[in-house]
């Protein structure tokens, strides 16, 4: 049976899926671009096609519209079958009094597509062990997958803001959970720790935090109903010092909104780049061809590179396959296009980010953004002329 946020079973029959492209601001147009290159292509070999709309969100649209999201842009990321994501920001609204920001945009864009849990996969491709800051000894098998959940908490609670105290300025944010908020995220990450390998880490920070203490008794209340799963709690801080210590020791971990953000911004250097791990933000709502959500690299706009063809689109070509295999249901050509970007790896292919963090090794191959998406989609056009030996049957 089907459970919300499983893949599907890929599609038989040709078919075109409507998608919203949101290139964004800084690097956000070149990523996408060789992104939505390698989709085009793994769609020519499986047989699927795209009918793409296109909107401004976040700074562009600031500068074109005055708001970061206009609700007609809202209600066609709605309609589509997933949106696909580039980058947000720009230093010239980095001023926290501005009243219109472009990170605004993200906040408006998972409220109001009900997107309640962030999925980031961390997994270090072997050729670059050598490239994560962590001990090549203890990023070997890293292989997690941290669920985050992305509508609550104090990025949302009310009331929220600074006022003039008696004694100067004050400042309150809130930390606001209902017990379904907890709970459906909770249900997501036990079902992927059954399709994985059966672990789930808890975080909180139980010790102090009455929001966490009631995350922790809903945890061990679903807990029941995964017999086969494996539970720990761990307190955050001591999630932090682990995923450093003992990354490989991870398989799913479930957490609130801020801890989630921290931890998995950490967890991201495991892979030596933020350039190469993607995410997916997904709700209940499903369309005719899976979950509905959105999907983009975990990295930023990185302004001071904009235009230099040199910013890494693996994790924007990567965030395209998670979407193939949670909205699309293309899981084969999901596993063809994973497979595709570890081949160019292997054959050397780096991004500057990549090479800056190893300096410069023999047999590789420095190119820029749009070369990279040219070298997995060769991987991916050779793949499809002697067979897909990674892919298995639909899952």
């Amino acid at each position: 049976m089907t459970t919300p946020g499983q893949p599907r079973d890929s599609v038989a029959a040709a078919v075109t899926y409507r998608l919203v492209v949101v290139p964004g601001d800084g690097i956000g147009p070149e990523v996408i671009s060789g992104g939505r290159r390698v989709l085009e292509a793994a769609g020519r070999v499986f047989g699927f096609g795209f009918d793409w709309t296109e909107v401004r969100i976040g700074g562009a649209a600031i500068d074109a519209y005055g708001v970061a999201l206009r609700e007609e842009d809202l209600a066609a990321c709605a309609a589509a079958d997933a949106v696909y994501f580039g980058a947000i920001g720009d230093p010239k609204y980095d001023d926290p009094k501005l009243k219109v920001r472009p990170e605004q945009a993200l906040l408006a864009l998972r409220k109001g597509l009900g997107l309640y849990a962030n999925l980031r996969p961390v997994t270090v491709q072997p050729v670059l062990q050598a490239s994560s800051p962590v001990r090549e000894s203890l990023v070997a098998g890293v292989d997690m997958m941290i669920v985050r959940e992305l509508t609550g908490g104090l990025y949302f609670g009310k009331p929220s803001g600074q006022t003039d105290g008696p004694n100067g300025r004050e400042v309150v944010d809130t930390l606001f959970y209902t017990e379904g908020e907890i709970r459906r995220v909770v249900k997501l990450a036990f079902e992927l720790a059954r399709g994985r390998r059966k672990k789930l880490t808890s975080v909180d920070k139980a010790n102090v935090l009455s929001s966490s203490r009631l995350w922790r008794t809903i945890v061990d209340e679903v807990k029941p109903e995964y017999p086969d799963v494996t539970v720990e709690h761990r307190l955050v801080d001591a999630c932090a010092m682990m995923l450093i210590q003992r990354p490989a020791a991870f398989d799913v971990l479930v957490t609130e909104n801020l801890f989630g953000d921290i931890l998995s911004d950490e967890a991201s250097v495991l892979a030596g780049s933020l350039g190469m791990l993607p995410s997916a933000s997904i709700g209940e709502k499903r369309t005719a061809h899976g979950v509905h959500g959105l999907y983009e690299p975990i990295h930023g706009s990185a302004p001071d590179i904009a235009g230099k063809d040199i910013a890494n689109p693996l994790a924007t070509i990567l965030s395209g396959a998670m979407m193939l295999r949670w909205s699309l249901g293309q899981p084969a050509a999901a596993e063809a296009i994973e497979a595709a970007v570890a081949v160019a790896l292997a054959e050397g292919y780096r991004t500057p980010d990549l090479v800056a963090a190893t300096g410069e090794q023999p047999g590789q191959k420095k190119v820029g953004t749009q070369a990279m998406a040219d070298a997995v989609m060769a991987a991916l056009a050779t793949q499809a002329r002697v067979g897909f030996p990674t892919a298995g049957p639909a899952r």
